[in-house]
C-alpha cells in the first residue's frame, strides 16, 4: 500500500491543505486535523464495536420486497451479501456462469411477478452479465442487478478487478447508483426496486463498493493500514483523511430504517381513451388483437386478462410471454398467416406489440385499417410510425389493465362477426395440416424434427413450462408446440439471444416446482448452457431438455449455403449431449431412428419425477423444407 500512502499524501499536500502550512501553524493544524475527526465520528455514530455488515442490510431489505431467490456466482466481493441473505431464508442459487444467474432472475421476474434478483463479483463477473441484461431491457423484464466493486478510495488507482462498470450498464439499466455510504444501501435499493418495475418494467444495477459491505473492524484494518504510524505531519494527514472517509462510509450505518416497497408507478389509460377503443372495436367488422409480451405484466393476473380477452372474443395473435394466453385449442386464437390476417383486418389493435421486425417494421398492418396502439412505453408506441404506419389511436398504458376495463365496457351487447373468425380459423386448421403431412416427410437420415416435435405436443402434461432456446429447430417448435396456458411458455424475446435456455429453466423450476420444465434447445444454442445441468443436480432441480441435434447451426446454414456456396463456421457434430448431461450428474437418453419418440419422451418424464434429476434427450433430427425461406437477420 506504500504507493497508495504516498500518492494520497502528495494530493492532500498539495492540492487541497497547503493553507495550513502558511503563516508556520504546523502544530496547530495537526491538533485540528485530529480533533476534527473525533467531532465527526461522535456526531454521526459510527458503531466501531458492532459487527453488522451491510450485506445483511441487502438481505433484509430483498426480503422486505419479497425477494425469495438470489442468482449468482460467488466471489470475494459479494460474500456478505450471500451469507446473510442464506440466513434469513433467501434461497442463494449459484450457477456455472454469471449470465446464468441473470437469465434466472430474469425467468422469476416474468413468471411470479415481482423482480428477480442477481448478484455477481466485480470487473469480469459484471462484463459476463451484460448480454443478459440487455436482453431483460429489451424484453422489459423487471430485474435487479448487484455488482461488488473496489473500495471507493481504491477506484481508479489499480485495484483488483476494478472497472468503470457504471459506463456498462448506464445504457442499459433504467436506474443505476453506486453505495457509498452504508446508511444509503435501503433506501438505495428500495429506489431500485420502484423502477425496476415502475413504467416500462427493465433491468436497474446497484454497485457496492466492497467496503459498504463487510463490519467496520475489518474494513478499518485495511483502510488504516494505508496510512501507517502517525510519525509525522503528512502521516497524521493521510490517517485524518483516512479516518473520515472511514466515519462517513459508516456513520449512521446500523440505525433502524423502513425498508418497506416504494410505491409502484404504472401507466394506465383515461376513460376517454378506453371510450375510443370500444368505438372503433364497435364498428369493426374484421377486427384482431396482436398481443406481445407486455400484456402479461403485473398488476392485472393472466387469468383475469384470458377472461377479459375470451368476453370480447375477437381473433387473436399471440407473441412472445403472451403465447398460451388462452390455453391450447382456443376458438379465438389463431396461429398462422398472421400476415394475411393483418392485411385483410379492418381494425389491428397492437396490444404491447411493437412495430419492429416482427411485424415487417409496420409495413404488414392494413393501409385502409385502423391501428390501436397500447404500450407502456412512448418510444415503442410509436416506433416506425413516421415511416409504413400511424396509429388511429396510441395509449401510453397499462395493456392488461386497459383490455378488461374495455372489456367491461362492452358488456353482453358487443360480439364478433362470426364469418371473420370462422374464416382465420379454418384457415389455421388447413395450415396445420399441411405441417402434420410435412411430419410423416422422410428425412435424408434420423428422425423427422416436425415428426418429434408434433409428439412432444401430445405428450405433455397441461402444467408444463417450455422453454425456447434456439434457432431452426425452436423455430419449428414455435410453429407445432401449443403452450397449455398463461405464462407456460418463455423465449428470449425482441433480441434473440442464444444461451437463456439453463437460466430460465433454473428460474422456471424454482417459481413452479410442480411443473414439467421443458428446454427446447437447438444443438448450438445447447452449448450455450450445457454446464448448468450440474447446477441442476446440485440444487435438486428436475429440468427435461430436448435437444434437436442435426450438428449444424440450421439457421443459419439455411441461407449461407444457397447464397454463397459455403456452410463454413455452420458445421457441428452428432455429439453425444446425453453422455455429457451424465458427467454432470443428470441423465441422458439417445433418441434416433428406430426408437418410438413418445416412449421416450414418457421414459425422460419419468426419471426426472422419480430420480429428481435433470434430463437430458438428444434427439438426433435431419433436415426438412418446412423453413425454407426463413430469414435469420
Amino acid at each position: 500500500m506504500a504507493d497508495f500512502m504516498e500518492s494520497i499524501i502528495h494530493e492532500l499536500l498539495y492540492q487541497n491543505i497547503l493553507f495550513f502550512v502558511i503563516g508556520g501553524i504546523l502544530f496547530s493544524a495537526t491538533l485540528f486535523v485530529q480533533k476534527f475527526g473525533l467531532i465527526y465520528q461522535y456526531l454521526h455514530k459510527v458503531d466501531t464495536e458492532s459487527n453488522s455488515h451491510g450485506g445483511e442490510l441487502v438481505a433484509d431489505t430483498l426480503k422486505a420486497h419479497g425477494v425469495d431467490y438470489i442468482f449468482t456466482l460467488c466471489g470475494g466481493h459479494i460474500s456478505p451479501i450471500l451469507v446473510a441473505a442464506e440466513k434469513i431464508g433467501i434461497r442463494v442459487v449459484d450457477t456455472r456462469h454469471e449470465v446464468t444467474a441473470v437469465f434466472a432472475a430474469d425467468a422469476v421476474a416474468r413468471l411470479s411477478g415481482k423482480v428477480g434478483v442477481a448478484a455477481v463479483t466485480a470487473g469480469p463477473g459484471l462484463t459476463n452479465t451484460v448480454t443478459a441484461v440487455k436482453n431483460a431491457q429489451m424484453a422489459e423484464s423487471p430485474i435487479l442487478l448487484m455488482g461488488g466493486a473496489a473500495a471507493s478510495i481504491l477506484k481508479g488507482r489499480g485495484a483488483l478487478q476494478d472497472i468503470d462498470q457504471m459506463a456498462l450498464f448506464k445504457p442499459l439499466c433504467k436506474y443505476t447508483a453506486t453505495v457509498t455510504r452504508i446508511r444509503d444501501i435501503v433506501p438505495t435499493l428500495q429506489q431500485a426496486m420502484m423502477h425496476a418495475q415502475s413504467g416500462t418494467p427493465g433491468p436497474v444495477f446497484v454497485e457496492f463498493p466492497i467496503d459498504s459491505l463487510y463490519p467496520y473492524h475489518l474494513v478499518k484494518k485495511e483502510v488504516m493500514s494505508s496510512g501507517g504510524p502517525a510519525r509525522t505531519l503528512r502521516h497524521k494527514i493521510v490517517n485524518w483523511y483516512l479516518n473520515n472517509y472511514l466515519c462517513n462510509l459508516f456513520a449512521g450505518a446500523f440505525e433502524p430504517q423502513d425498508m418497506s416497497p416504494l410505491h409502484v408507478n404504472i401507466p394506465r389509460a383515461t376513460s376517454e381513451q378506453i371510450q375510443s377503443c370500444a368505438d372503433l372495436l364497435k364498428k369493426a367488422k374484421k377486427p384482431v388483437f396482436v398481443f406481445g409480451s407486455q400484456a402479461l405484466l403485473p398488476p392485472v393476473a393472466a387469468s383475469q386478462l384470458r377472461k377479459s380477452v375470451e368476453k370480447i372474443g375477437i381473433p387473436c395473435f399471440l407473441g412472445g410471454m403472451s403465447r398460451g394466453l388462452l390455453g391450447r385449442n382456443s376458438p379465438y386464437h389463431i396461429k398462422q398467416n398472421r400476415r394475411g390476417a393483418l392485411k385483410e383486418a379492418d381494425l389491428v389493435i397492437l396490444a404491447g406489440c411493437v412495430c419492429d421486425f416482427r411485424l415487417g417494421y409496420g409495413k404488414v398492418l392494413p393501409k385502409k385499417g385502423k391501428v390501436i396502439a397500447i404500450n407502456r412505453n412512448k418510444e415503442q408506441l410509436y416506433k416506425n410510425s413516421d415511416m409504413f404506419w400511424r396509429p388511429t389511436v396510441a395509449i401510453q398504458g397499462d395493456v392488461a389493465s386497459l383490455i378488461v376495463e374495455l372489456a367491461n365496457q362492452l358488456g353482453q351487447n358487443y360480439s364478433c362477426d362470426a364469418a371473420w373468425l370462422n374464416q382465420l380459423k379454418q384457415g389455421d386448421i388447413a395450415k396445420e395440416k399441411q405441417n402434420e403431412l410435412k411430419a410423416e416427410e422422410p428425412t435424408n437420415i434420423h428422425l423427422n424434427p416436425i415428426k418429434v416435435l408434433h409428439t412432444l405436443e401430445e405428450t405433455l402434461d397441461d402444467n408444463s413450462i417450455l422453454v425456447a432456446d434456439g434457432g431452426d429447430f425452436v423455430g419449428t417448435a414455435a410453429y407445432v408446440v401449443k403452450p397449455r396456458g398463461p405464462l407456460r411458455w418463455l423465449d428470449p424475446g425482441a433480441f434473440g439471444t442464444l444461451g437463456v435456455g439453463g437460466g430460465f429453466a433454473l428460474g422456471a423450476k424454482l417459481v413452479c416446482p410442480d411443473s414439467d420444465v421443458w428446454i427446447i434447445y437447438g444443438d448450438g444454442s445447447l452449448g450455450y448452457s450445457v454446464a448448468e445441468f450440474d447446477t441442476f443436480t446440485r440444487h435438486k432441480l428436475p429440468v427435461i431438455a430436448l435437444v434437436g441435434n442435426d450438428a449444424g447451426w440450421t439457421q443459419i446454414s439455411r441461407e449461407q449455403v444457397p447464397m454463397f456456396g459455403s456452410n463454413v463456421g455452420c458445421g457441428l457434430a452428432f455429439t453425444d449431449y446425453h453422455v455429457v448431461a451424465k458427467g454432470y450428474g443428470g441423465d441422458g437418453v439417445l433418441l434416433g431412428r428406430g426408437d418410438d419418440i413418445q416412449t421416450i419422451f414418457e421414459k425422460a418424464k419419468s426419471m426426472s419425477r422419480e430420480q429428481q434429476i435433470p434430463i437430458l434427450v438428444n434427439c438426433l433430427i435431419g433436415k426438412t423444407s418446412f423453413r425454407d425461406g426463413s430469414i435469420s437477420v
